[in-house]
């Protein structure tokens, strides 16, 4: 199968790319490498350096290469970004979205996989586990633009026959994920505890998040391939997992000895919110196999690993 993953450079979108690729499948990834790294392009990917606004570019590429399914994970992904220029992350996740659905249906796509959010979109969770009915409430422009995509898959399917598997997604964490920027708590925690920094930790800490690792999340998008025509399910644990309980685990792992510094909680951030995935096993036969320690424990070892690998260059 001949594969687009948009964004396959990040963090989620290359370790997809990987699975792609090692599955037999031709894959190309288009990203304009803002927040991704060249690196992570798997070397038997097309890769094709391109912003997802650029609907000249997009189209181009789309009418020379023909894609048969798009794996969509390019976005602004960043929610005080997104309050501080709303503008610009319609302009990334819902325009450039449009555009990108504009291209699918001119070349002959035949399905779109939609990474959404679950947190984002639904707000501060009034019934928990969330499921897919949950009110959908984003208190940040983030979760409104990401959600608004997901209407127009509707539409592009009722009109021109495009299918799609639309996977909202928790708190993805796991090998990649930038501990540099301004989201993936485990990651920023892990590489300041390698540095024997002490983690600041905004708020009581007691702030609940559902947190499934990349490589389960790379296996919705495998399952979704081929199951969940037209439809919408929460990729989670069920689990509500504290920034407390993060710094704990990491303490453990890691053998580091200090304390977190709290600081003053962050306005708008919401405090609890984890997702039910029933929909998800039952339509797409997904389920998170590998347990929040384990997944600490492997990411923790590749930022070892990486660490080591800078050091002798």
């Amino acid at each position: 199968m001949r594969i687009l993953v948009t964004g396959g450079a990040g963090f989620i979108g290359s370790n997809v790319a990987d699975r792609f690729i090692e599955l037999g499948h031709e894959v190309a990834v288009l990203d304009d490498l803002s927040t991704g790294f060249r690196e992570f392009v798997p070397r038997a990917a097309r890769f094709v350096d391109a912003d997802v606004t650029d609907g000249d570019a997009v189209g181009r590429f789309f009418a020379e290469w023909r894609p048969e399914v798009v794996s969509h994970h390019a976005a602004q992904i960043d929610v005080r970004k997104s309050v501080d220029d709303p503008v610009r992350d319609a302009r990334i996740n819902l325009l450039g979205g449009i555009q990108l659905l504009q291209a699918c249906m001119r070349n002959g796509v035949r399905k779109v996989l939609y990474a959404s959010t679950g947190g984002a979109l639904y707000g501060e969770g009034r019934k928990l586990p969330a499921t897919e009915d949950h009110p959908v409430n984003p208190e940040a422009p983030y979760g409104a633009s990401k959600h608004s995509l997901e209407h127009y898959l509707y539409i592009w399917k009722l009109l021109h026959g495009l299918d799609y598997t639309i996977l909202r997604y928790p708190n993805v964490y796991g090998p990649r994920q930038n501990p540099h920027g301004e989201a993936g708590v485990n990651a920023i925690f892990i590489g300041l505890m390698l540095e024997g920094k002490r983690p600041r930790i905004f708020g009581t800490g007691d702030q609940l998040r559902d947190y499934v690792y990349v490589g389960d999340i790379v296996e919705a998008n495998v399952l979704a391939l081929s199951k969940g025509s037209g439809e919408m399910v929460n990729i989670g644990s069920g689990v509500g997992v504290s920034v407390k309980q993060i710094f704990a685990e990491l303490k453990s792992i890691l053998g580091f000895e200090g304390e977190p510094i709290y600081d003053a909680p962050r306005p708008g951030e919401i405090q609890c919110i984890y997702l039910d995935a029933t929909r998800a096993r039952e339509v797409l036969g997904w389920r998170p196999r590998v347990g929040f320690r384990q997944g600490l424990e492997q990411t923790v070892a590749w930022a070892r690993a990486e660490r080591e690998a800078q050091a002798r260059r």
